[in-house]
């Protein structure tokens, strides 16, 4: 088998995306994030196709957003 794996366990998923695997735990309870469970222990695995939509309806919302909520020149004036 070469490549990349076609499941990822929630800690993978967790250094892929740069955060915890308590806040990747909360996106597959949400629903957020489309994941499956496996064994007797119930683990959670999540397919790479998976966790790139998810990646990519994060952009589209970040895109929304952004444009939703325009940046306005006050808000680079800090007032430290």
């Amino acid at each position: 088998m070469t490549g990349s794996p076609r499941f990822l366990t929630l800690a993978d998923v967790a250094e892929i995306l740069s955060t915890s695997s308590a806040q990747v735990y909360a996106l597959v309870r949400r629903g957020d994030l489309v994941a499956i469970k496996i064994g007797g222990r119930g683990q959670w695995r999540v397919e790479s196709s998976q966790l790139e939509a998810y990646i990519e309806r994060a952009y589209n919302d970040a895109a929304t957003f952004v444009a939703e909520h325009p940046f306005l020149e006050s808000e680079s004036k800090s007032e430290f």
